[in-house]
């Protein structure tokens, strides 16, 4: 008999194994078998209690994933529902149905943004429009009610028209006016597109766009602030002329607060004003606006993004301080074969970009001014201090309000208007 295999070789194990070998085994008394059975008999039971629990506990888990899922969206629902009962809205109010068939199910795709996806329809009537499919999981309703809030009951030229608007359970849609030639940052920007549009063309855009952000800040019986100017959300029609879109980013606000409360910065970087980000600046207000608009203006005149590290030069790399230091020095602006006059409007464009992107709010005109600023003899327009300074993350003068005093045009301008 071999106890132990440890130091035979593996020939040697291999003839053992062939000689056979002997199983031997002790007997199990009684209670041990007793024992045995028991603890099978247990493990047995704990298993089935362990499936029992899983079968049981996963159905309820998802009813009750379900059930908040659906209490969520239904408060949001009721939030929503609220809202369109309290507001006497002209916008038509279409079935998901009536959406589906005029979009020809969502077939004609035309863009996508941070709240959705826009798409190509058709009214009964024929009149085309633009439908705005907007995702739930993100704004969780309340880029719907911005949207129509803001714009439900106001129609201006230079502000984009809500036709009608669609909410069914999680399903939420605007119908808006359809604009021919997309958006303005589609032809600046493009190598292909960018000289569309002459200068006098875009002087009028930037007129149009000034006088739609001068209706939402003044003309409403609510100020609204957009807080999302940039060239993606000017949409051009078909003779070019530019609506304000995109509101739902935007707040309403009674017409006399000068400084409003924001619980979190909103905008897009680039356009974002600086008071956002340094709260020692001062209050946010709708220069936050007329910021925005100011840069918008200058990627206009540039037909380039205002930051570009692809420059061929690096003095280029900040269109913003490259032309500035252009026009402050008189020297060529690169801007191609101009004609006198259209200096004077690329001129007046620049100038008044820049005191719109004044680092202190308090610096900036009103829309309103900068309309005038628009509309004047270059030869009144006064340069503004360059804003490109180290941003101040202390400063020992506390900035109250944007109020500006009531000599801030002659600050502007060489002489009132």
């Amino acid at each position: 008999m071999v106890k132990s295999i440890s130091g035979m070789s593996t020939l040697a194990i291999y003839n053992k194994l062939f000689d056979g070998f002997y199983l031997s085994w002790h007997k199990i008394s009684l209670l041990s078998h007793l024992y045995f059975v028991l603890g099978a008999c247990f493990s047995g039971i704990t298993g089935y209690f362990i499936i029992l629990r899983l079968l049981l506990g996963i159905p309820c888990l998802l009813v009750l994933v379900i059930y908040k899922w659906s209490r969520r969206h239904l408060s949001m629902d009721d939030k929503i529902e609220e809202f369109l009962q309290s507001h006497n809205l002209t916008p038509i109010r279409y079935s998901f149905k009536e959406v589906k068939k005029m979009s020809k199910n969502f077939k004609d795709k035309l863009g996508e943004g941070g709240y959705g996806s826009v798409f190509k329809g058709k009214l009964r009537s024929g009149h085309h429009v633009a439908i705005k499919l907007l995702c739930t999981s993100k704004g969780k309703g309340q880029d719907f009610i911005n949207e129509v809030a803001s714009i439900g009951r106001i129609h201006h030229a230079n502000v984009t028209k809500l036709i009608g608007f669609c909410v069914e359970g999680s399903k939420q849609a605007l119908v808006y006016d359809f604009m021919s030639n997309g958006s303005l940052d589609k032809i600046i920007f493009s190598e292909e597109n960018r000289n569309t549009l002459g200068w006098k063309k875009l002087f009028d855009i930037v007129i149009g766009v000034a006088r739609g952000i001068d209706y939402l800040h003044q003309g409403c019986d609510m100020q609204i602030l957009h807080f999302d100017i940039k060239p993606h959300n000017i949409l051009l029609g078909a003779n070019f002329n530019p609506r304000i879109s995109d509101f739902g980013l935007a707040k309403l606000y009674a017409i006399d607060e000068s400084i409003v409360s924001l619980t979190a910065a909103r905008g897009t970087i680039g356009y974002i004003v600086p008071e956002l980000v340094y709260k020692n600046l001062g209050g946010i207000s709708y220069k936050a606006d007329v910021y925005s608009f100011g840069m918008l203006v200058l990627e206009m005149v540039g037909r380039r993004k205002n930051l570009n590290p692809f420059a061929n030069h690096t003095s280029q790399i900040y269109f913003p301080s490259w032309i500035y230091d252009r026009l402050d020095q008189g020297e060529d602006m690169e801007l191609g074969d101009i004609s006198d006059d259209e200096k004077v409007m690329i001129r007046k464009m620049i100038i008044t970009a820049f005191w719109c992107i004044q680092l202190l709010p308090s610096d900036r005109p009103s829309m309103n001014k900068v309309l005038k600023m628009l509309e004047s003899n270059v030869e009144l327009l006064k340069m503004p201090p360059k804003p490109f300074h180290q941003l101040p993350l202390e400063t020992s003068t506390e900035v109250h309000s944007c109020e500006n005093s009531n000599d801030e045009e002659s600050v502007l301008l060489h002489n009132q208007f």
